[in-house]
């Protein structure tokens, strides 16, 4: 299908600088430039938009579109390069295989990807179509980000496709021609659910018959039928390609499968290659042919199909047991005759077409699948029984449906008790992706048929849930797994904020759960059992939900859950998650194993964090935003090239040397679907702007340059953190008025300064804050920030003494393949900051690697398979001032707190003297406790007093 040409695509300037446009949710349809001028988006919208954002009217601060800040060299592009490759070379038709099978159209003989986009993947392939949603977001990233026409063709090549198979989907099938035996041949492409249904009077009442077909099989699959007639699972009679041995076997019963007389062939039909399969029955007389040869013959017989009496179903391709498969690959030449062939008939008829043999057409009933278009296939025999092309599921119930499997998922959920899913698995989840995706596509290109299909499909949801109790869905969104949605509240949202129309909320609110939501605003914790990555974007759609409604409960009840996660449920690296789920508040160390931290959970969270940010500027949001971006999102992604894979984890195991595995599961898994969006959005929360354009957030130093149109300014940032412990930003344009409001890490705890063309800025910085700078800005300012950083150690709240390495942002791993948690001591050289660092060695030639005890230490971002301990057990057995050992042994108190931990606690220090005091009057509060000698409390002031200590 040729692509329409929309308007903005008519009236796209060239140039990649074009403003970006926002759509706002005060009235959908009209711009409103975000951030920007009300008459500036207009105007760029009807003369060169390039791209759109969707932002909502109530959000305070407002984020730049991906086009708006190009990343410098540096870490993030790194590893965004290599995801570009991967979304520049994969094959997309790969992924459009599952939604063209799904809808009887031609694959082109691509390949399905396999695993969890796959009918021999998980749970039959129950999730396919999920992968090709997260892909076009990828792709639509990358296009913004990049500017390349070739993401952008790729992007049409997909929308285009996935037209076809809506339109597809909303007809009867229809044949899929392909090269014969002899002639023409009817495919059936695995995954098409299609099966060709003959008339009831195509048996007669003959006592004796032949049934002869050539079949060319795809897959290896059992059990699948070419033919099977009968009423149900009791009463039939078919003819399998291949039995539970992998051989062809007919069967005839009135009593069930234990009722059944067969006959079982000797060998496996070839896959890919023609076959022809003849049965012959004659009272008690039953033969087998596989190409002109029999090998299998019953005397014993007492069913003959005109025993059985009339019969409901007469299906090629169809078996009556609903978890058998539909047989994949192509029929020819079906004929059935009231009497049975004898051998040389039959090994005529393998050798050429009936109507050129002796024997003639079949009397009963004869179909050549000589057909190229419709769905109707004529019967020669004279008796006038043409068959008829459906689909196993009959077809979607509104015109909107669009997926990669049937409509039966949706339909079964919606009688669920409980989960499965090997029988149902998130099916809005899936629709979520999908749905995401075209919405992505058409903001990205102006692509008006991706909208079309994006509201199409949330017609249809609406279509399916609008009728449906309230008992029913909140049963639903309460199953595990099964009942899984996704961001689909976000993604429906935004739908609504493009079309306006009231179908598209009044969908979005049909997904509320109201348990939780109850809870989670009433500041209860619920979350202990909870799936974690079912529910995490559940929040950021009420936020978009209070967007749209003014509900306040909604926007309540994220703001408390994100209190619930972060720290109780977090782990150092900023994931969450144990085996999937959350466990009890505040238990860390008691989850950590080989299965923790989802990487999709930490997508999640930063999409939450961002988007509560929006509407209120808590620093704490951006610092978990740090910490999840800089550890477990840049640690998930392997630092090598695959043109197949995208090499993302799934799980990152916390667990003493654990290696992390970059090719999880069978592949295609929702955490290498969110790895390919993570990798090509990088950049997207390193500025935002006030609403009313009267500021500027730094929300995190990295190498870039922000482009902000409305105020004609481009603000570069030229740094190599985390390398350097700091940055520079450059002016161009203006001149502007605005607030630079740069972020203060909360681990900034000393140190923080800010220089603007060589001054000093007058204020003092807060950690966890931001630090504003007024003024009119001109070209050539620069403004220099200096963020030192310190190496300290969080202990898991569970369990103190065990503990994970930050230096600044990065979490620091020990390299090393022991599976028992290392023993570290680290206040030996503490300077009087107390700044662990001097403790360590710093590894030449190796940026932000150190060693301690002669094990190594590096980035948690770096992407390897060395084993790595994230967590370590803390063990100072003795008292050490600045490597100076005082001869007595560390005590510790009955909560495992030690004197060095409380006397570092007081840190940092102005000056040795001040450290001295501290040593000395927590020595004088543990000796009157009973804690530690008078003569060993002597010897640890001395030794304070003695030694040498590091700033």
């Amino acid at each position: 299908m040729a692509r329409p040409l929309s308007r903005r695509t008519l009236l796209r300037t060239a140039a990649l600088a074009a403003t970006a446009t926002a759509v706002s949710a005060e009235a959908a349809g009209r711009a409103a430039a975000a951030p920007g001028p009300p008459g500036a988006a207009a105007a760029a919208t009807s003369a060169a938009a390039a791209f759109t954002t969707v932002v909502p009217s109530t959000w305070t601060v407002r984020p730049f579109g991906l086009e708006d800040v190009t990343l410098g060299p540096g870490v993030f592009a790194d590893k965004r390069h290599l995801m570009l490759d991967h979304a520049r070379g994969y094959d997309v038709h790969r992924l459009l295989q599952v939604f063209r099978a799904n809808a009887g159209l031609p694959t082109g003989g691509a390949v399905a990807p396999g695993g969890w986009e796959g009918l021999d993947g998980e749970a039959n392939g129950n999730l396919r179509g999920h992968y090709t949603g997260h892909f076009l977001t990828m792709l639509a990233q990358a296009y913004r980000s990049t500017g390349e026409q070739v993401f952008a063709d790729r992007i049409g090549t997909v929308v285009g496709a996935l037209a076809e198979v809506r339109e597809a989907l909303r007809h009867a099938p229809a044949v899929l021609s392909v090269d014969g035996r002899f002639g023409r041949a009817a495919e059936q492409v695995r995954g098409s659910h299609q099966y060709v249904d003959l008339p009831a009077a195509v048996l007669g009442t003959a006592p004796a018959l032949t049934l002869s077909a050539w079949v060319r099989p795809a897959h290896d699959a059992v059990w699948a039928r070419v033919f099977d007639f009968g009423d149900d699972t009791t009463r039939y009679l078919y003819l399998a390609a291949r039995n539970a041995n992998g051989v062809p076997r007919f069967a005839v019963t009135a009593s069930g499968p234990g009722g059944e007389q067969g006959l079982d062939g000797t060998a496996p039909l070839p896959l890919g290659e023609w076959s022809h399969l003849a049965v012959t029955l004659d009272g008690a007389a039953g033969t087998l042919y596989v190409d002109g040869t029999a090998v299998a013959r019953n005397t014993s017989l007492t069913l003959t199909p005109a025993s059985l009496g009339p019969l409901a179903h007469h299906w090629l391709g169809r078996s009556h047991f609903s978890g058998d498969p539909v047989f994949a690959g192509a029929f020819e030449e079906v004929d059935v005759f009231s009497r049975a062939l004898t051998g040389a008939e039959i090994t005529e008829l393998a050798d050429r077409r009936a109507a050129d043999a002796s024997t003639g057409r079949g009397d009963l009933a004869s179909y050549s699948f000589d057909e190229t278009s419709g769905g109707t296939f004529a019967d020669a025999s004279g008796r006038g029984l043409d068959a008829t092309l459906r689909r196993t599921w009959g077809g979607p119930s509104h015109p909107g449906f669009l997926a990669a499997y049937p409509e039966t998922q949706f339909i079964e959920l919606e009688s669920m008790t409980g989960s499965d899913y090997t029988r149902v698995w998130a099916p809005y989840y899936t629709a979520h992706k999908i749905l995401r995706g075209l919405l992505d596509a058409h903001l990205a290109t102006g692509d008006d048929r991706a909208l079309d299909l994006a509201s199409g499909l949330c017609d249809w949801m609406h279509a399916r849930l609008s009728v449906l109790p309230a008992a029913t869905l909140q049963r639903m969104w309460g199953l595990f797994s099964s009942g899984e949605f996704g961001g689909i509240v976000e993604a429906v949202c935004d739908l609504h904020t493009l079309t306006g129309r009231a179908e598209h909320l009044a969908l979005a609110r049909l997904f509320d759960l109201d348990r939780l939501i109850d809870a989670c605003a009433a500041n209860t914790d619920v979350l202990d059992g909870l799936h974690a990555n079912q529910h995490i974007p559940v929040f950021t759609g009420l936020v978009r939900l209070h967007d749209e409604t003014g509900e306040e409960r909604y926007l309540t009840a994220a703001k408390n859950f994100w209190h619930m996660v972060v720290p109780h449920r977090m782990y150092g690296i900023g994931g969450t998650s144990s085996g999937e789920f959350w466990r009890a508040r505040d238990v860390i160390a008691g989850t950590i194993g080989a299965t923790t931290a989802e990487t999709c959970c930490a997508y999640n969270m930063l999409k939450l964090s961002r988007t509560l940010f929006f509407h209120e500027q808590d620093p704490a949001y951006m610092d978990y935003y740090e910490r999840a971006l800089h550890n477990q999102v840049l640690g998930s992604k392997q630092d090598r090239p695959d043109a197949e894979k995208p090499l993302v984890t799934y799980f990152i195991g916390l667990s003493p040397g654990h290696v992390r595995d970059y090719t999880p599961k069978q592949g295609t898994t929702c955490c290498e679907g969110t790895g390919l969006e993570s990798a090509t959005k990088y950049q997207d929360s390193v500025y935002f702007a006030k609403a009313d354009a009267s500021a500027l957030y730094v929300n995190l130093y990295s190498p870039s340059e922000l482009t902000w149109s409305e105020k004609s300014v481009t603000v570069t940032q030229t740094t190599r953190f985390p390398e350097e412990q700091g940055s520079t930003l450059t002016i161009g344009g203006g001149p502007a008025s605005f607030a630079l409001l740069l972020r203060v890490p909360s681990w900034a705890t000393g140190g923080f300064r800010v220089t603007v063309n060589g001054r000093a800025a007058p204020g003092t910085p807060v950690p966890g804050g931001y630090f504003g700078v007024r003024r009119t800005w001109r070209a050539g300012d620069t403004v220099r920030v200096l963020v030192p950083f310190r190496l300290r150690a969080e202990r898991t709240p569970d369990d103190p003494t065990l503990q994970t390495l930050f230096l600044g942002p990065v979490n620091l791993v020990a390299l090393d393949p022991s599976t028992e948690h290392l023993r570290c001591a680290l206040y030996g050289n503490a300077g009087l900051s107390g700044d662990l660092l001097p403790s360590l060695t710093p590894v030449a030639g190796k940026p932000l690697h150190h060693t301690l005890d002669g094990v190594e230490f590096a980035p948690f971002a770096e992407g390897t398979e060395d084993p790595a301990h994230a967590y370590f057990r803390r063990s100072e057995p003795r008292v050490v001032f600045g490597t100076s050992d005082a001869g007595v042994a560390n005590p510790a108190r009955n909560d495992g707190v030690t004197l060095l931990d409380e006397i570092w606690a007081g840190a940092p220090f102005g000056s040795k003297d001040a450290l001295v005091t501290r040593v000395r009057t927590t020595v004088a509060d543990w000796v009157l406790a009973g804690l530690l000698s008078g003569t060993d409390g002597d010897r640890v002031v001395r030794t304070a007093r003695n030694a040498s200590y590091a700033a």
